[in-house]
């Protein structure tokens, strides 16, 4: 139908159709609800103030360090790893917990738990004791143990993660992966531990 002119000879603009309208006024609700939705969750963040989940070594001995002429080694060895969850109100679940002991790169141990919950504001300890097959040593490997029997500081590495997830309200899931790697130092004419950083924890 063609449009009429007005008195000043001008066409009436066409109509906008009913559908654009709605259009329009679902893509301003859910514009004002995203807005929301993120004030929202960064209210519930300042409020809550959530931290990684961390593991750590707090603990650990060298009961054994048995080096023969031989060049073969026997060692037994045990360490206490927390998993600590700082937030006050939300539970940290734990799952994949593997860690790898090696001495001069050979792989001596595995440490692993199954799935573990650690409540709000807690932690939880795992103590590992293991004691190795013998290890017969290359001359360079044998070297290095020499040079620890005089310094009286035997080498350890400790390396592998976990990974940990906490919920919380509006928040919702967030996964995190701690990752572990650090050096454990004994002494082996005591097999006392000589305590340094060992954690998940960014520097």
């Amino acid at each position: 139908m063609p449009q009429k002119l007005t008195r000043n000879g001008y066409r009436d603009p066409p109509r906008t159709h009913l559908l654009w309208w709605c259009a329009a006024i679902i893509c301003a609700l859910l514009t004002i609800a995203i807005i929301i939705a993120g004030i929202v969750v960064f209210i519930g963040y300042l409020v809550i103030h959530p931290r990684v989940p961390i593991i750590s070594v707090v603990d650990a001995g060298l009961p054994h360090f048995n080096y023969d002429g031989a060049g073969v080694l026997v060692t037994q060895i045990n360490i206490k790893v927390r998993s600590k969850n700082d937030n006050r109100k939300a539970h940290a679940s734990f799952s994949d917990f593997n860690l790898e002991l090696l001495f001069q790169g050979i792989r001596i141990a595995i440490l692993s738990a199954g799935p573990y919950e650690v409540k709000k504001n807690d932690s939880v300890d795992f103590n590992y004791e293991y004691t190795s097959d013998p290890m017969p040593l290359n001359p360079k490997q044998m070297d290095n143990v020499d040079a620890y029997l005089r310094e009286d500081e035997a080498k350890f590495e400790l390396k592998g993660g976990v990974r940990a997830r906490w919920k919380v309200g509006v928040l919702g899931s967030v996964k995190f992966l701690c990752h572990l790697n650090c050096q454990l130092r004994f002494h082996p004419s005591n097999g006392s531990y000589i305590p340094r950083r060992c954690t998940s924890r960014a520097k």
